[in-house]
């Protein structure tokens, strides 16, 4: 229905086509007319109470005087009741919220009008038509709003990345990360780094400018240069503590980038694999955690045959969640298969494994068998070293005696739990919440992450350069070593983004935004 309605909208505001020549239809306006003025539907799209269409761009005040009576414009960033009417029959289509943005004090930087209308899909097709009618004006392109915010310097492009991430946040870790990024954390970290690479590069460059003919290039990017001659001023020289600076910048992209893409796996989830025996209860806890019947629950062994995943908020963070086929004697081809893929259940692309016990059975040789090979070759790497987190849960506590399990020789630390009653839930949900953080990241505190490869390609580039730099002893190349670096700082807030960079970062924007 809505994309009817846009194609109508759209339709009414191209208005003719010409031909290219090659038997394409070509619209009479194109997306980058300098000039042109946008509209779209901004808010949600389907029956609401509200729906709020927003124009953009030179025209805007004139399409507000010609949908509005009276025809002045109303105050800027005021609220105001005006009747809106169809421009080519004079009809009323409705009585709406209006507000006046005058640029540059307007998220796009350019002139800027909102209609704020009743949401049923009629009003909202008889605006957009009506919007479309009016000259000068053509349907915004995805993502065009922002993208015009870019360019008149309103967001950087980490801001710009923020708000994508804003709107397409489905957990309070996602929203608390991507309201950081919109604020200009990133930016402004970056910002700070570019600094001091200025600051060293003038330096660097005031002592080529300065000490060329004196041949004074050797021992110049040392850190404390001894005994400069007098007809080369001091405050010329490298500074100290510009190169002090520099070195410590060194170390700051390396923490960043050392980071285990924390800020990655808060955008897309952290995989989280349950896995055990037969009948250990993995597919009650799928359920549980995903609050969903996920997966087929049933005494008899070997239900899950192959690895089920479902996407979850888990403690407020993105989670792909698997239920995995356990290993069992006499188990089928089919079930064996189910076993085998991908990398044992999918142990292997795991970023946390919860291990899946029968409190009751410990002694039994499937949970001997899964406590040596899994438990404990997982058990045995670190965390720090790339290994995957373990959480390991002892299952079917309601079946146990007054006293509790009784626990095996080098049972690693445990969580008691019973899928039947919930007895358990909270004390495992605290644990997988810690463990999430330390996966993900904890969005609310330290510096911020890094949510894309882009991030992680231009300050790897970035400490590239300076490692030329340290090791250069000539002059002119150290001084374009600094300014790669600087460059490449640059290009991650936007400054020196190509057009390709662009369109791939804004493609993901909805039409309204």
């Amino acid at each position: 229905m809505w994309r009817e309605l846009w194609t109508t909208a759209a339709r009414a505001a191209r208005g003719p086509r010409r031909w290219d020549g090659r038997g394409r239809g070509v619209a009479a306006w194109g997306c980058s007319a300098p000039g042109a003025t946008v509209f779209a539907l901004s808010s949600g799209q389907g029956r609401c109470g509200v729906a709020v269409i927003r124009a953009s761009g030179p025209a805007s005040g004139d399409a507000l005087r010609i949908l509005t009576a009276p025809r002045a414009l109303p105050a800027a960033r005021t609220a105001s009741l005006r009747l809106l009417s169809d421009p080519r029959s004079g009809e009323p289509l409705d009585r709406a919220l209006v507000l006046w943005f005058p640029g540059p004090r307007s998220f796009t930087g350019e002139d800027c009008v909102e209609f704020h209308v009743h949401g049923g899909p009629a009003v909202v097709s008889g605006v957009l038509q009506a919007l479309g009618s009016v000259p000068g004006l053509r349907p915004a392109e995805a993502g065009e709003f922002t993208r015009r915010a870019f360019a008149h310097g309103k967001l950087n492009l980490t801001e710009v990345e923020g708000l994508a991430d804003l709107i397409h946040a489905e957990t309070e870790a996602q929203r608390r990360q991507a309201l950081r990024q919109l604020d200009g954390e990133l930016g402004q970290l970056c910002r700070s780094w570019a600094g001091t690479l200025t600051k060293a590069l003038a330096h660097v460059e005031a002592y080529i400018d300065f000490g060329e003919d004196d041949n004074l290039e050797e021992g110049v990017l040392e850190q404390a240069p001894q005994g400069p001659p007098h007809s080369v001023p001091s405050a010329c020289l490298p500074s100290p503590a510009a190169d002090v600076e520099v070195r410590e910048l060194e170390v700051a992209l390396g923490a960043h980038l050392r980071d285990a893409r924390r800020g990655q796996r808060l955008r897309s989830g952290a995989h989280v694999v349950v896995t055990g025996p037969p009948n250990a209860g993995k597919s009650s806890l799928v359920n549980l955690l995903s609050r969903k019947p996920v997966s087929i629950v049933s005494p008899e062994p070997g239900t899950t045959r192959d690895v089920l995943e479902t996407a979850v908020d888990l403690a407020g963070f993105p989670v792909l969640l698997s239920d995995t086929a356990g290993l069992r004697e006499g188990a089928g081809p089919v079930e064996q298969e189910g076993v085998r893929r991908p990398g044992r259940g999918g142990l292997e692309q795991a970023d946390i494994i919860v291990a899946m016990l029968d409190a009751s059975d410990l002694a039994s040789p499937s949970s001997r068998d899964f406590l040596d090979t899994v438990v404990a070759t997982v058990g045995a790497r670190s965390p720090r070293e790339g290994g995957q987190r373990l959480v390991l849960v002892l299952n079917k506590s309601d079946l146990l005696p007054a006293e509790g399990p009784r626990p095996g020789p080098g049972l690693p630390p445990s969580l008691l739990l019973s899928c039947l009653t919930g007895d358990g839930l909270h004390g495992l949900l605290e644990a997988l919440r810690k463990e999430l953080a330390a996966v993900c990241g904890d969005p609310s505190t330290g510096s911020p992450l890094l949510t894309r490869e882009r991030h992680r390609h231009h300050l790897k580039a970035c400490l590239d350069a300076l490692g030329h730099y340290k090791q250069s002893k000539d002059l002119a190349l150290a001084a374009e070593a600094l300014r790669v670096a600087r460059g490449h700082l640059t290009c991650l807030t936007g400054g020196g983004g190509t057009e390709e960079v662009l369109d791939i970062i804004f493609r993901d924007f909805c039409v309204g935004k």
